[in-house]
């Protein structure tokens, strides 16, 4: 049984909670990290979520997410989700990390202190059909506007960190 990392405002660490569990019942607050990879054209590599995923099935989100496991160290799940997830790895950095809550149809809620880690890639993308159902490259500033009359088309952590990314220190 997958668990996550329950942590305090700070990011310090509080506990242990089975990961279904830790959004149940308003959610508690873990650590969480989310991946975004562009190319050399600057183009920003996004997954259409898992339909079979037990949250924002269907919904489009940034290059790959997760949760670190205990005694896991943040850098160390990232790179293994990117390989689990996109069949690729790539050098990552962290840029910001941020809190965030949202609510589910389904009653779960998210209440991540999210650790936002930026790379960069040219190399083939193999998604993992029991996580992700689609990839695309996407240009950034469409990405943008479509999120501006679409908003419900995306995970809303990936909204949040869009809105707060400044990408013109990360494209190249």
């Amino acid at each position: 049984m997958e668990q996550v990392i329950l942590v305090d405002e700070n990011d310090n660490p509080i506990g242990f909670e089975e990961k279904l569990k830790a959004h149940q019942n308003g959610g508690k607050l873990h650590r969480a990290f989310s991946i975004l990879v562009f190319n050399s054209e600057g183009k920003l590599l996004i997954q259409r979520r898992a339909s079979t995923k037990y949250h924002s099935p269907g919904l489009w989100a940034n290059t790959c997410c997760s949760h670190p496991r205990p005694g896991e160290e943040l850098i160390d799940a990232a790179h293994r989700r990117l390989k689990e997830e996109c069949g690729f790895d790539t050098d990552l950095k962290e840029v910001f990390s941020f809190i965030y809550e949202a609510q589910f149809d389904n009653r779960l809620t998210e209440k991540e202190l999210d650790h936002v880690l930026i790379g960069y890639y040219d190399g083939g993308v193999h998604p993992n059909p029991d996580e992700v159902d689609e990839v695309k490259w996407v240009e950034v500033n469409k990405l943008k506007e479509d999120m501006r009359h679409n908003p419900k088309k995306y995970a809303p952590w990936f909204v949040i960190i869009m809105e707060k990314l400044d990408l013109n220190k990360f494209l190249r």
